[in-house]
């Protein structure tokens, strides 16, 4: 089994920061992307930012100079730095990551609980 744990959410002002973190634990040969997704009420999910195990980068240009997404291959951890909040930015943030469990097989995709982010005066 795979399991994906995300902390750090919670309430913030506008123009304040956060820090999401995003744990993959289990049995895990090698991880391959891993990034953030976010869900506002009413809204599809849409990407934030997405980190490739070589170290590739890309945001939604939502987020481009405000959010930082990095990771810690040593931990199977991914960490997103969100700076410059804003209320729009208020949603439920989903970690992902492609797993390979074994080198017999493709990765899959696997999705963390999610993590609540409010912005608001």
């Amino acid at each position: 089994q795979v399991q994906l744990v995300e902390s750090g959410g919670g309430l913030v002002q506008p123009g304040g920061s956060l820090r999401l973190s995003c744990a993959a634990s289990g049995t895990i040969f090698s991880i391959n992307a891993m990034g953030w997704y976010r869900q506002a009420p009413g809204k599809q999910r849409e990407l934030v930012a997405t980190v490739t195990s070589d170290g590739s980068i890309d945001y939604a240009d939502s987020v481009k100079g405000r959010f930082t997404i990095s990771r810690d291959n040593a931990k199977n951890t991914v960490y997103l730095q969100m700076n410059s909040l804003k209320p729009e930015d208020t949603a439920v943030y989903y970690c992902n990551a492609r797993i390979q469990r074994s080198p017999f097989f493709r990765d899959s995709g696997y999705w963390g609980q999610g993590t609540q982010v409010t912005v608001s005066s």
